[in-house]
Parts: C-alpha cells; structure tokens; sequence
C-alpha cells in the first residue's frame, strides 16, 4: 500500500496520535489498515536501546551496544570506506535490537564558524 492511500484512511486523531507516539521510542501502530510501531533507538555512538521501559531522560539500564568513535573524529579520518563500515556495524546492530529508526548518529558536519560547537 502507497503511503498516500494509508494517509488517506487514518483518520484526523489517528494521524496526531501517530505522531504524538505511543511512548519515549515507539510510534503507535495501526494494524488495521496495515500501520506497524517503528521502534527508536538514540545514538550519536551507538545503539543506545533502553532495557525495560523506557525514559525520554536515559535514566533507566541500556542494552549493552558497541561505542562508535563520534562522528566528528570519524570525520577526521578522511576514511570514506570506514565511514561505510560503522554505518553497517550500526545497522546490524539496530537490525539485532528490532530497531528500525536509528536517531542521532551522521557524517556530515556543519562548517559554519558560528556553530563550531554544535556537533
């Protein structure tokens, strides 16, 4: 199904609760007209997945995950094909958590000199 004709069948309160969440990481699902949860997880080094319930403030245990080096000093390996092997370790990693939405980690850097800090 086209994401158009799914839009189209929500109603106006399905389409704000679908995007208000259904808690911290998760989106709400609709399984009658074919909507699945997506599952979140945080970064920017990793798959950060909280154990349990989770807490929009990280508080609670994570899942044990590896710890990417961030993205600013991957950045400044000038390693492209690095870049690509982090990118699919994090992949499998999220594929093995039954994460579909990975927030947080990227490789491109802002390079105005007002924002030297927002990395």
């Amino acid at each position: 199904m086209k994401h158009q004709d799914i839009i189209e069948k929500m109603t106006l309160e399905e389409k704000c609760a679908y995007l208000s969440g259904k808690n911290a990481w998760d989106t709400r699902s609709f399984s009658s007209i074919g909507v699945d949860v997506l599952h979140h997880a945080d970064g920017p080094t990793g798959v950060r997945k909280q154990a349990g319930k989770g807490d929009h403030l990280g508080l609670n245990a994570s899942v044990p995950a590896t710890c990417f080096p961030t993205a600013a000093t991957l950045a400044n390996s000038w390693d492209v094909r690095l870049l690509e092997k982090v990118g699919e370790g994090l992949g499998i990693e999220a594929a093995a958590e039954d994460v579909n939405v990975l927030l947080g980690p990227r490789n491109k850097y802002q390079a105005k000199s007002v924002m030297r800090k927002k990395f």
